[in-house]
């Protein structure tokens, strides 16, 4: 198993973040979290967590249920304050931040996709240009929530009432709101969770192609064979802990994944792609 080194922690970073008008070079960090911890009394949710995420790439976090991945995605997003250690982003601490820039830098889909009232389903997705209000961005609104309708594909969904929605409906509906905000960094807890099978391939094939457009994304995934063949790096976390970060072929090997997840697996090579399938061991049941 190849895991990979952890960068130093990055120093401050004085002035205002950058504007979404900014390409990052790819490469470049987008988010560093710094030993972080985080724990609800006497538990212990994250432990002395160090990872690097750079532009340009799509990162997956997996790992059984309750290993700490949601709960490192809130790190990142602001919304769990560590109890030790720091986030940075773009080199700033994380704490540093306004609201606003923060809106217009990083754009989050949740798991649960709740709205509170009957909003229709293009309202959803008008709610994600709400941080550019009063900047020359709006000036794009048009253009850039109907490329988010298309690219989602819930155009025929835009007069429903979100709440009538499955939930893979409102998934996407919530995704294309995300893609609406057009920050330069995209944050997705279990996108594909309520999704049917060419879903789950659109969104994720969407996360690629926000990459290659220079953004960083960082996904929570459980299906590992989705996991290998969309995203450039895998980190497998345990017991709030980040046990192994590498490339998909680098992390996905029998050994640490069943020692991970407790389970025999076989891992195959897809004769398309070449990415890895992770496929649970049965036994034939009369």
């Amino acid at each position: 198993m190849t895991t990979r080194p952890m960068p130093a922690q990055p120093g401050p970073c004085h002035g205002a973040p950058r504007s979404q008008r900014v390409t990052p070079q790819a490469g470049s960090s987008a988010f560093s979290a710094v030993g972080v911890s985080y724990a609800v009394g006497s538990t212990q949710i994250l432990r002395d967590v160090t990872v690097h995420i750079p532009y340009g790439r799509v990162l997956a976090l997996v790992g059984p249920n309750g290993a700490g991945k949601s709960t490192l995605l809130g790190a990142l997003t602001g919304d769990v304050t560590p109890s030790a250690g720091q986030v940075f982003l773009d080199g700033q601490a994380l704490s540093h931040w306004q609201p606003r820039d923060l809106a217009r830098t990083r754009a989050v889909l949740l798991q649960a996709n709740a709205v509170a009232f009957s909003f229709t389903a293009r309202q959803v997705i008008e709610m994600g240009r709400a941080p550019w209000i009063g900047t020359p961005q709006s000036d794009r609104d048009e253009e850039v929530i109907a490329a988010a309708i298309t690219r989602t594909d819930v155009a025929h969904l835009q007069e429903r009432s979100y709440p009538t929605m499955s939930g893979g409906e409102r998934a996407r509906v919530s995704l294309a709101r995300v893609l609406a905000q057009e920050t330069r960094i995209v944050l997705l807890d279990e996108p594909t969770a309520a999704l049917d099978l060419r879903h789950q391939e659109d969104v994720l094939t969407i996360a690629r192609e926000l990459a290659r457009e220079g953004r960083a994304v960082v996904v929570v995934l459980h299906d590992l064979s989705l996991a290998a063949a969309y995203s450039d790096d895998i980190a497998v976390m345990q017991g709030g802990k980040i046990v192994a970060h590498g490339t998909p072929h680098e992390v996905l090997t029998e050994e640490l994944v069943e020692r991970v997840y407790d389970t025999p697996v076989r891992v195959m090579i897809d004769s398309d792609t070449g990415a890895p399938i992770v496929m649970p061991r049965r036994t034939r049941t009369s």
